[in-house]
């Protein structure tokens, strides 16, 4: 299986999972590796992940991964807490991070550029808007290749 089709799985298989163990899905990277792949989750909920929140994710994940093993190769568990870069990629991280400044990187340029970085306006019908130095941006959700808090 291809590493974007394990990527999509792994976030069918685990988000409802996680969910119900109070945590948020918030990114899923597979990266090949030679022989031994590394799939990573990052989780986050209220109040932050300890370590311990991970140790946990990790056991829990491993047994439903272990079950369904669809992913082909061997492959080392990473899970962590987002970070203070912490990626957007949902509407409901564009909303809720109004206010904050972000980075963007957009698959197709958007009035001539590629990289943005400023303050989050809002999202609206599928639209982040994005203000820099007084100028607002609309970028379209889908033509975010990736977006993360700038702290």
């Amino acid at each position: 299986m291809e590493a974007p089709a394990v990527v999509r799985r792994v976030w069918e298989e685990l988000e409802p999972e996680l969910a119900e163990m109070g945590f948020e899905l918030i990114e899923v990277e597979f990266v090949r590796h030679g022989r031994s792949d590394i799939l990573r989750l990052f989780i986050d909920r209220d109040g932050g992940v300890t370590i311990d929140d991970c140790t946990s994710v990790s056991r829990q994940v491993s047994a439903v991964l272990d079950k369904d093993d669809f992913i082909e190769s061997q492959y080392t568990l990473e899970v962590s807490s987002p970070g203070i870069a912490r990626p957007l990629r949902k509407p409901s991280d564009f909303e809720r991070f109004v206010g904050e400044r972000i980075k963007v990187k957009t698959v197709t340029p958007v009035e001539g550029r590629s990289r943005f970085a400023g303050v989050l306006r809002g999202y609206c019908d599928g639209m982040v808007a994005l203000e820099i130095d007084g100028s607002e941006y609309q970028i379209h959700l889908e033509n975010v290749k990736r977006a993360n808090l700038d702290r």
